[in-house]
């Protein structure tokens, strides 16, 4: 009898180590998925997390996201281990169909062996199973035929997990498999070539992160360069943005708040740290000029002088002014600076033009809601309008920007606006 007792003791604490272990793993998956903010993509507006259905803009044609979860007959939940790795790291569905490299695969490929086990059990077991049928793209026939993918895999699939540097240290290696792989920032601040395909997959290429426009937006350089990239960000500075959305020199906005709100603010110290180290080592690629940029006060001083001296200078007075100061320099870090800031000083003015008209969603940190977003002005001001103040905006405080035309105010309010 004591023999038996033991026994079944000795199970009931096998099988209690073993569900303890099957936790750990789904909640390291949860803190991976994080880091590659899945469910950014993956869920569309006011639906349910991971069901898919997010539109977004290729060269060819709208495509949705997949459905993620692990229901059997909508999602994937008669994925095995295998399928899934195959689809996150090589792009190909467990039917044997090529995935769009929408899908960050590319990145992803760089993932190793044990994060993908642990995001597999996340997904089978850490997620609500959601019955949602897969939208079909709206890329017309015959450019949605897929096995066009497999020669562009051929040709721009780097296979292969990431590969410590022997000449880096620690730090400097975690972040560069966060950024090139599961954060898969390259995705949207990596420009991309004709096929579609982004140009550098890591620091080894000169395209590597100096920024891209996409789907209406500039996702910003975050190389060292002075005027536009991190030159001017202290390892702190960035620490801050990754974790709050916002320093003194710029806020987030666009799909980069998805990125503070569902991944950035939950990493570890160690990870942003990691990730910091990495992006702060990267060379300075992508120079707006070869004046660097310095403060200078002359546009306050038209703006205070009454009636102000041009057109979108009275714009900015009446509509701009209370928030972001006389003198650009806003109230950092709940209202962004204009003067110096990278994303104003960028040559293509896509990312201004769209925020102003369309506003910002909340920042969300720590499930508080940044309490100044940045409003839409698209019901407000007509094109003209847009351009004159931006245009001010841009050449003012010593940020010599190009100038910004109605024409290009008009094309980004109704490429938006078909979309909202």
């Amino acid at each position: 009898m004591r023999i038996v007792t033991l026994s079944l003791a000795l199970l009931l604490a096998l099988q209690s180590s073993a569900r303890a272990a099957d936790d750990a793993l789904v909640q390291r998956g949860a803190y991976l998925a994080k880091l590659g903010d899945c469910v950014a993509c993956h869920s569309a507006p006011r639906g349910k997390p991971f069901a898919g259905g997010l539109s977004m803009a290729t060269p060819l044609g709208r495509i949705y996201t997949t459905n993620i979860t692990p229901d059997p007959g909508t999602g994937i939940g008669r994925y095995t281990e295998e399928d899934f790795a195959r689809a996150l790291r090589e792009g190909v569905a467990r039917d044997g169909h090529n995935l769009y490299p929408a899908m960050p695969y590319p990145s992803y490929a760089k993932v190793n062996d044990d994060d993908v086990k642990a995001l597999y059990a996340f997904f089978m077991k850490g997620v609500a199973p959601v019955q949602q049928v897969n939208r079909e793209s709206d890329i017309p026939w015959p450019l949605n035929m897929r096995w066009p993918l497999k020669l562009w895999n051929m040709v721009f699939l780097d296979k292969g997990v990431y590969q410590d540097k022997a000449t880096k240290d620690v730090a400097w290696n975690r972040g560069a498999y966060l950024v090139q792989g599961l954060g898969h920032c390259g995705s949207c601040h990596t420009s991309r070539g004709f096929a579609f395909q982004e140009k550098a997959l890591d620091e080894s290429g000169v395209a590597y992160l100096t920024g891209a426009a996409l789907d209406g937006w500039f996702a910003s350089n975050l190389t060292g360069e002075h005027n536009v990239g991190l030159g001017r960000w202290s390892e702190v500075d960035l620490v801050a943005f990754l974790k709050t959305g916002a320093n003194s020199h710029a806020s987030a906005f666009g799909s980069m708040t998805g990125v503070i709100n569902n991944s950035t603010q939950a990493m570890t110290d160690i990870d942003i740290a990691a990730m910091t180290t990495y992006l702060k080592s990267l060379p300075a690629v992508g120079s707006a000029g070869a004046l660097r940029y310095s403060y200078d006060g002359q546009a306050t001083r038209a703006l205070l002088t009454r009636p102000a001296s041009d057109a979108g200078a009275r714009i900015y007075a009446e509509y701009c002014m209370h928030c972001h100061g006389a003198d650009g320099r806003g109230f950092a870090p709940m209202l962004a600076p204009l003067a110096g800031n990278p994303n104003v000083m960028e040559r293509d003015a896509s990312s201004l033009i769209n925020v102003t008209l369309n506003g910002a969603s909340d920042l969300v940190i720590d499930g508080i809601p940044s309490p100044y977003p940045m409003p839409e002005y698209a019901p407000v001001l007509n094109d003209r309008q847009i351009a004159d103040v931006l245009t001010f905006v841009r050449a003012g405080w010593n940020n010599r920007s190009p100038a910004v035309s109605a024409d290009e105010v008009a094309k980004l309010r109704k490429s938006t606006q078909a979309i909202q």
